[in-house]
């Protein structure tokens, strides 16, 4: 498999596409995750990547560097800057070599950087799809970048931790699109099974 973070990288690309789309109109719109508008939704994947980026430097003790960051009225710069900051965290020497508090999932255990980065890669593609379903536009993710989720999505537990709030997934779905027919949003089987298992209907439209 390439490299974690290339292929991270492209899905923070694919995601930055996305969000350059949004009009700050929009931030109300509702999204498949349904407590959250797409502002809220927003400013959950921009605080993610500051929490993660300051994890992989180290940080292993203030829980608000994984508060939401709201994007106000310039959501494709803010979240520009929270993409380049866990990029250039992941990229420093040594940085893959580390372990991560992530308080998030666990607030003692410290996680390998590969893995903790693995987490942030699946979190990236389903939410760049949330944000291709709410605003209605197709999202493009190179098949090479979703075999490399798959199996990521496929060890999430599925259990009754899905059901607790703020867990960052729902329980899997077993409709039409899990099974592989790839007709939930067009964008092929892959993808549409990796929502499935993560809680998402690849046919949702808001």
């Amino acid at each position: 498999m390439s490299d974690i973070r290339i292929l991270h990288q492209r899905a923070l690309t694919v995601t930055q596409s996305l969000v350059d789309q949004i009009d700050p109109a929009q931030l109300d719109l509702p999204t498949p995750c349904a407590a959250w508008t797409l502002g809220q939704l927003l400013a959950h994947m921009t605080g993610q990547n500051h929490g993660f980026a300051a994890a992989a430097r180290g940080e292993s003790e203030d829980l608000a560097i994984w508060d939401d960051r709201p994007v106000g009225e310039d959501p494709a710069g803010i979240f520009a800057a929270s993409a380049d900051d866990l990029v250039a965290a992941f990229a420093e020497e040594g940085a893959l070599q580390r372990t991560l508090w992530l308080p998030e999932i666990h607030p003692r255990f410290r996680f390998p950087a590969v893995q903790a980065l693995g987490f942030q890669f699946i979190d990236t593609v389903v939410h760049a799809w949330d944000v291709a379903a709410a605003i209605g536009a197709p999202v493009a993710f190179d098949q090479e970048l979703l075999d490399a989720a798959l199996p990521i999505a496929e060890s999430v537990p599925d259990g009754e931790n899905r059901l607790a709030a703020g867990s960052a997934f729902q329980p899997g779905r077993v409709d039409g699109a899990a099974d592989g027919d790839g007709d939930g949003d067009g964008c092929g089987p892959t993808l549409d099974r990796i929502l499935s298992l993560l809680g998402r209907s690849p046919k949702w439209r808001g």
